[in-house]
């Protein structure tokens, strides 16, 4: 459930509390709340479109997908004019009327499609997979499909990603609680939502996966998987301490279970690494870099966007650190000239992690230049001479 409040007066409901529409399902904190809807809210002119839908999970699901793919157009509108849909060929989509987005790592004139398109891509593929039996290795594979790009292989990102996000949750929310593309359908639309820097509404999306994660009885590795979620949306609201707590707990609990050189572990100690850097606690956050950093480039190779971000990370523990030396900006800077050279190749100059590592080098450059740079001398003359 995403719907976690009254309708009416917005008191938060959780998953369980308060009472529903008879009808359409829509949640209220009680009689009286319901009442006014009906005779004040609209919801009698609503109710029967909203239970033709599906309900209001899935009423309210298709109205904010419909939102965030006009949403996304409008954003990518500069970017995609002139072009036509690598899937259906087409510059509006025949049936929605959408226009066109790309937020991936293509260039030139790669790339562009419509959400609908792409959806109906990823809902097929899986579809034929689970048919098929296809096994475990091609469900992953096909389910990307859901946030990647099938031509750069990189992942979209921001409006786009919450665009896709929500509609891989109205895909899948009819299904039962414990259905896997359920509960993956939910991790993708609070990453989409984290993406498109919807915090707060990413937050409720991840409690609610995290909460039923641990009442359908999901294995350890999925509710690591919650708690890393959970993390990040406490990391992008500043609780830190939250999120730091999480994040060391799932680090240690993934080398316990799966072995230092699995990806999920690699993304673990990279989260726990950001959010020892945002606490500056730099020296904590380096040592484990220097011990990640070398495994994730052995097992996901420097093309990687993890193995980026954590050489990235490094090198804002190395020159933002109080304490630095001379030699600590000297590497933070032939760190991050690497590392920027390498993300403008892989995802290309507008992707944002190429943005922000190339802010981080212009900002280690500068206190580089700063360290090398000596004082001025207390009897200095001026230089014209009296």
């Amino acid at each position: 459930m995403i719907l976690t409040q009254c309708a009416v007066c917005a008191t938060e409901l959780g998953l369980s509390l308060g009472k529903k529409c008879g009808r359409c399902s829509t949640r209220y904190c009680g009689a009286e709340c319901q009442k006014q809807h009906w005779e004040e809210g609209g919801h009698d002119k609503l109710c029967k479109k909203i239970k033709k839908a599906g309900g209001a999970e899935q009423f309210h699901a298709n109205k904010r997908y419909t939102e965030t793919v006009a949403v996304a157009v409008e954003k990518c509108a500069d970017d995609t004019k002139g072009q036509t849909c690598y899937i259906c060929t087409q510059a509006l989509h025949w049936k929605t009327k959408e226009g066109l987005v790309r937020g991936c790592s293509c260039r030139g004139t790669a790339g562009f499609a419509h959400v609908s398109c792409l959806a109906e891509q990823a809902k097929i593929l899986l579809a034929e997979a689970l048919e098929n039996n296809l096994g475990d290795k091609t469900l992953d594979e096909r389910w990307c499909r859901w946030h990647s790009c099938s031509l750069c292989e990189q992942n979209y990102h921001g409006v786009v990603t919450c665009a896709l996000g929500w509609a891989c949750w109205k895909t899948y929310l009819g299904r039962p609680e414990d259905d896997w593309a359920r509960g993956a359908a939910m991790t993708r639309l609070g990453n989409g939502l984290h993406d498109a820097e919807h915090h707060e509404d990413a937050l409720a999306v991840r409690e609610a996966e995290f909460s039923i994660t641990r009442r359908v009885g999901a294995s350890g590795i999925d509710i690591l998987v919650s708690q890393t979620n959970l993390a990040n949306s406490y990391h992008a609201l500043g609780r830190m301490e939250q999120a730091l707590q999480l994040e060391r707990g799932v680090y240690y609990d993934s080398l316990r279970l799966l072995g230092e050189e699995d990806g999920d572990t690699i993304r673990s100690a990279n989260n726990y690494a950001s959010s020892l850097v945002d606490l500056q606690r730099f020296e904590e956050a380096k040592s484990l870099l220097r011990k990640t950093i070398p495994v994730a480039r052995r097992v996901l190779g420097d093309d990687n966007i993890l193995t980026l971000k954590m050489r990235w990370y490094y090198a804002g523990a190395l020159y933002t650190d109080p304490g630095a030396t001379l030699d600590d900006l000297r590497e933070a800077v032939t760190t991050l000239e690497d590392t920027e050279r390498t993300a403008r190749r892989v995802l290309g100059g507008a992707h944002p992690t190429t943005s922000e590592i190339e802010m981080s080098l212009r900002h280690a450059r500068a206190a580089l230049r700063a360290h090398e740079t000596p004082p001025p001398r207390a009897d200095a003359t001026d230089a014209r001479g009296d």
